[in-house]
């Protein structure tokens, strides 16, 4: 029976298990508010900072006084975060923000199960006494689902333009999903890999060739394309479903 996903996610990409992502997962998650509310928190605070504007409505922001109460407390980068700026600390936040959404592992259909164990590494046993076992993310074990990641993000263009370029007549590569990232700057991928250019670095390296976007530069001074993607394990924070360009259901899941 054919599998109804063919990627995997977790709610945490810091304790979150690798779970298959199926398409009414996957729509669920989009179109969560928290997911909307820190993407729209983060673009926000990265355009008042940017700009000068004020910073009030975010300041008083419980979850924001939170963070800061928490990082206060750090035996060693508690003092140097008393010393940030308030601008500087608000984007502390909204990368703490954007690291703790959902996340999606799109060139890994599912990964084995693996024993888990305590901080002092001993065996974590479920009511019956038997060893528990998880799905984590790690290379170990990972099985690939013939789908690879390209970023690009900072980018001085709108990243919808970027996009237009693979719907060209003849473009070279079977898009299954595009969006925009959660900067608001950036350009988000996932493509069939093709095994006769080689491997997923490989891959990447072509399709930036055929967006036009080897060498680019982006608004930080550095290279648009993310060339850590070449990890299979890599995970993919997840967007607003108002911001997905393309989807192919079909073929994505």
């Amino acid at each position: 029976m054919k599998k109804n996903w063919r990627f995997a996610y977790q709610d945490n990409q810091f304790w979150g298990e690798c779970l298959p992502c199926t398409l009414a997962v996957f729509n669920n998650i989009i179109n969560l508010a928290v997911v909307g509310w820190k993407i729209s928190t983060r673009q926000e605070v990265e355009y008042a900072v940017a700009h000068g504007l004020p910073l009030d409505k975010w300041t008083m922001n419980s979850d924001f006084q939170q963070f800061c109460l928490k990082r206060d407390v750090l035996p060693r980068a508690g003092e140097t975060f008393r010393q940030l700026t308030i601008g500087e600390k608000l984007l502390q936040w909204t990368n703490a923000l954007k690291m703790s959404l959902p996340c999606f592992i799109f060139a890994a259909s599912e990964f084995d199960l693996v024993p888990v164990n305590d901080k002092w590494g001993d065996p974590v046993l479920d009511k019956n006494g038997q060893q528990v076992m998880r799905r984590r993310r790690q290379l170990k074990g990972i099985h690939l689902s013939g789908l690879f990641m390209f970023d690009a993000d900072k980018m001085l263009i709108d990243p919808y333009e970027v996009f237009q370029r693979t719907q060209v007549p003849g473009f070279p590569w079977q898009v299954r999903l595009a969006h925009k990232t959660s900067s608001g700057h950036g350009l988000r991928l996932v493509c069939e890999l093709r095994p006769e250019l080689g491997n997923i670095a490989d891959n990447q390296v072509c399709l930036a060739r055929d967006l036009g976007l080897m060498g680019v530069l982006g608004s930080t001074g550095k290279p648009v394309v993310d060339d850590s993607c070449i990890d299979a394990s890599r995970i993919s924070y997840a967007p607003r479903r108002q911001d997905i360009y393309f989807m192919d259901e079909e073929h994505l899941f």
